[in-house]
């Protein structure tokens, strides 16, 4: 099994529960915090530097592992996680919708991240 898809497909994968863990963490220790949301505020700049890094990753990864497998489902999965995450990140602060699409999109991400890794698994097995 080529190493590095595995390490692309691991950084797509820890970049989705990064990106879930803010989502989730950070606007639930803002909420307990009130204080603290005045003093660290997060700028837009964060999000949209956290898609930078998501997209290509996942692109790479899912593409690499659609040439591997031929299974379109991984890809297809991916893709749209990728485009819920890309709405909430472009409408932040815009909707109240922004938060659950971008832990819906995180969530579907890992999982087309984890089922492509099982099928390029199942394809050199």
């Amino acid at each position: 099994m080529p190493r590095g898809s595995d390490l692309i497909e691991s950084m797509a994968i820890a970049g989705a529960a990064a990106c879930l863990a803010h989502c989730i963490a950070l606007p639930v220790l803002m909420a307990a915090l009130p204080a603290l949301a005045a003093v660290v505020p997060v700028p837009t700049t964060v999000h949209i530097a956290a898609l930078l890094f998501a997209a290509p990753t996942t692109l790479l990864a899912l593409l690499w592992g659609y040439r591997t497998h031929n299974a379109p489902l991984p890809l297809l999965i991916g893709l749209t996680g990728l485009a819920l995450l890309a709405v909430g990140v472009l409408r932040y602060g815009e909707t109240s919708l922004e938060l659950p699409f971008t832990v819906v999109g995180s969530l579907i991400l890992a999982g087309a991240h984890i089922a492509n890794w099982r099928h390029r698994r199942a394809a050199h097995a």
